[in-house]
């Protein structure tokens, strides 16, 4: 049952909006789920976002909080006494970060930039980027999971949410570019990791299904298209 003073501004295909979704239900929170139009923005969203004007918006207590990867760990701090999210240990939580904004600021721009370049020649860059990727994050997998199923060990944590909701997106780019990215034989452990995760009662609920993100892919393609300086 949702919680009256716990409300999300969101769109469901939004990875982002998804990570939220995730810690809220590894925490047993209840929320009041408010979606957004797709191409429009609510009265509300603006007033919550004035800086950004994005999706999602966390509000608790009528306090608006923006940006998925701050909302979540204000969800940590916030009920602590649900499983913790981000590890205890100053220095493992520093590298938590570390990769959390890697998978943010490089890998998921590249793996994005597949779904929207033109021709095969064009995807060759950015799926060098996303494979080069997935190889350093499978190391950051056994470096940081310890032996353990998950990045945050025992249970899902801060880097499983960071990493682990943009694998919807991650299986509608290879359906779209016909090819394997996410490959057992060369990533073995993180292929291991991606079933456990979107298995998870808290996931596999909220995870799109890659049949309506591949729709979506092709309507912002076209859309870019349109926008795109002839």
């Amino acid at each position: 049952m949702a919680q009256t003073d716990v409300k999300l501004l969101g769109m469901r295909p939004s990875p982002f909006v998804n990570r939220v979704q995730y810690a809220l239900n590894i925490k047993s929170v209840g929320y009041e789920f408010l979606e957004e139009k797709f191409g429009s923005k609510s009265k509300l969203l603006l007033q919550s976002n004035p800086i950004h004007k994005k999706v999602p918006v966390f509000i608790h207590a009528d306090k608006p909080i923006c940006e998925s990867l701050i909302i979540v760990q204000y969800i940590d701090e916030v009920w602590s006494s649900g499983p913790s999210l981000l590890p205890s240990d100053p220095y493992d939580r520093a590298i938590a970060s570390f990769w959390a904004a890697y998978i943010d600021d490089k890998w998921y721009p590249a793996l994005k930039e597949i779904r929207l370049a033109e021709g095969d020649e064009g995807k060759l860059v950015p799926m060098g980027q996303v494979v080069e990727g997935l190889a350093l994050l499978e190391a950051a997998f056994l470096s940081c999971s310890k032996g353990k199923s998950f990045f945050g060990g025992d249970s899902i944590g801060y880097l499983d949410i960071a990493f682990g909701s943009f694998l919807g997106w991650l299986k509608a780019t290879e359906k779209i570019a016909c090819v394997k990215l996410l490959d057992e034989a060369k990533t073995p452990h993180l292929v291991g990791w991606a079933d456990r995760f979107c298995s998870h009662d808290a996931v596999k609920d909220v995870m799109p299904k890659t049949e309506m993100l591949v729709e979506i892919a092709n309507i912002l393609k076209a859309k870019f298209r349109a926008s795109a300086p002839n």
